[in-house]
Formats: structure tokens, C-alpha cells, sequence
């Protein structure tokens, strides 16, 4: 079994991944506003029925900068640096790995795709990652596209402050940018995308790009609005709102299959007696 654990701004999910990828058990609650309190609440749901012996890897996906799998620093919570690792080691005797939850992402919606892909995911902020034929480029490590500024509607402002589903929630005053419908709003949000988009082409020239996130879901809707480009093709990812989850697994397989791969001796032959 593989532990994933994904820390979202709003939300954070635990899931129990079998070795062939299905989820076997699932929790979601509401992040707490303070570390202590999430700590607690994350100690609890784990020793509930997920602290089990048969978990051979545990992934954390962090919304934030990872280093050296301990030193942690959350991009989307105003919390101190505080001891996570301690917790988990308390409840599991198997690796535990922390890595950022936009890499896992791309680690997962990537994999599906050869070449060069980029992943964007398009949430509260706008972020993701560069991968190749199933691996991360270092680029992803600088990866912040949404943060550029752009002019829109005659106002300069971040991508993400434009385009990200927050920002569309806010401008057209609903409660999740998924409920978005008609023509002209979906034309808008095209545009709104294809702001950053074009330069994100440029910038990396991928094969594919993956639209992420709430926006992933509602992505036939608006898609069509979105100017063509030349040999990039746009698609919608496989799991819109559960990317990282599922990048903890492909993590944990990774890494569970380099620690159970036999290591070759003298070229893999018995020495002779």
C-alpha cells in the first residue's frame, strides 16, 4: 500500500493507494487555519484506520518550496516553520517523502504523454510544472508563470490575478468557477488563459499542453475558444482535481520499484565455486 497526503489551502486529502493505483480508502477535511491544529487533525485521521503496517511509502504533496525532504515552507498558509516529519515517523516505519504538490502533479498528468508537456493548473493561484517523456526538467523548479504581469480589461495585474479560478469566482461572483457556462463567459476565459499561455509556449515550446485544476474540469467548455497553436495541442487532464494525490502515488511506486529492484553482481552471473 502507498500513503498519499495532499495539503491544499482549503482542503487536504489522505488517500490509501494499492500498488496498482486504485484507491482503496479516502479522507477529506477542511485545512485548519494553524499548524498545531492541522498537525493534530492530521495525526488523528491518520491513526483512524490509515497507520496501517502493509504502507510501504508515505508522499506529502506540499504547496510550497521542499528541501532535502524535511525543511518545508507552505506558499498558501501564513505558518511558521513547524515538525511534520516527527508526527509521521511516530505512525509509519517505511520512507516518507515531502515533495511540491504542483510537481506531483505534473509527475502524474505528464506521464501519460511523450515529449516535452507542460502542466498548468489553474486554482487559487496559477501553477506546474515542465516534464519530459515521464520525468521532471529543472525548469519546473522555477516554474512560476503566473505571477507575470499582464493588461487586462485596461489594468495590469498577475496572470493568476486574471486567470486563476479564484479570480474568475470573484470577477463573475459565483462560489466555484466550475459553475461557469455560457458562450460569451467562456470566450472571456480563453482569452484570460491565452494571455500567459502564449508566452508559456514560447518560453518551453512543449508537444502538449495540460489545463489543470478547476479549470481542467469545465475544460471543453473554453477550450475551443483558445487560438491555435502550432504543433502544441491542448488537452484536458485525467484527473482535474486530484492531480497531486494521484502524483504521490506515481512518486511512491517510483521509488518503492528502485528499493525493491535487485542490485546485479559481477554482471548478474553466479561466481563459479
Amino acid at each position: 500500500m502507498y500513503l498519499a497526503i495532499d495539503i491544499g489551502g482549503t482542503k487536504t486529502l489522505v488517500a490509501l493507494f494499492t500498488e496498482w493505483g486504485k484507491i482503496v480508502k479516502r479522507f477529506k477535511f477542511k485545512t485548519p487555519r494553524g499548524s498545531k491544529r492541522f498537525v493534530d487533525e492530521l495525526t488523528a485521521v491518520l491513526k483512524n484506520g490509515f497507520a496501517r503496517k502493509s504502507v510501504k511509502v508515505v508522499v506529502v504533496a506540499i504547496p510550497g518550496v521542499v528541501q532535502k525532504n524535511y525543511t518545508v515552507k507552505f506558499g498558501n498558509r501564513d505558518w511558521p516553520d513547524f515538525d511534520l516529519i516527527t508526527p509521521l515517523k511516530e505512525l509509519f516505519s517505511c520512507p516518507i517523502y515531502f515533495e511540491n504538490d504542483a510537481n506531483l502533479a505534473t509527475l502524474y498528468e505528464g506521464s501519460f504523454y511523450k515529449g516535452k508537456t507542460v502542466f498548468l493548473t489553474f486554482s487559487t493561484g496559477i501553477g506546474g510544472g515542465v516534464v519530459e517523456n515521464g520525468e521532471i526538467l529543472p525548469e519546473s523548479a522555477k516554474f512560476e508563470p503566473g505571477h507575470k504581469i499582464y493588461e487586462y480589461n485596461d489594468k495590469k495585474a498577475e496572470w493568476e490575478d486574471i486567470a486563476a479560478a479564484s479570480a474568475l469566482e470573484k470577477f463573475y461572483h459565483v462560489d466555484m468557477a466550475t459553475e461557469l457556462r455560457k458562450k460569451e463567459i467562456m470566450e472571456d476565459v480563453a482569452k484570460r488563459i491565452w494571455l500567459g499561455l502564449e508566452d508559456v509556449i514560447k518560453d518551453y515550446q512543449p508537444k502538449t499542453v495540460i489545463l489543470g485544476g478547476p479549470m481542467g474540469k469545465i475544460f471543453r467548455r473554453y477550450a475551443r475558444y483558445l487560438p491555435a497553436s502550432k504543433g502544441v495541442k491542448y488537452v484536458r487532464p485525467h484527473r482535474p482535481l486530484e492531480s497531486p494525490v494521484y502524483g504521490c502515488y506515481v512518486y511512491a511506486k517510483r521509488h518503492d520499484e528502485k528499493v525493491a529492484k535487485p542490485k546485479k553482481i559481477n554482471g548478474g552471473k553466479k561466481k563459479k565455486a
